[in-house]
């Protein structure tokens, strides 16, 4: 004979492994590492340097 299931368990289940799948290709999508966040803070910092040092001072 098969298990007993509790549909309310088994609902559970599904509705987490779904939620699951969405946060993986969420984090795909839009998830950076710290490396790539503090690389990108040290572009614009560096272009926004580079912009003001080349301003004509009055």
């Amino acid at each position: 004979m098969s298990d007993i299931i509790s549909f309310s368990k088994a609902k559970k289940k599904n509705t987490k492994a779904e939620k699951e799948k969405q946060a993986s290709e969420n984090r795909l999508k839009f998830g950076r590492t710290k490396l790539e966040k503090k690389l990108e803070i040290l572009k614009v910092n560096k272009a926004d340097k580079n912009l003001s040092d080349h301003k004509i001072k009055d």
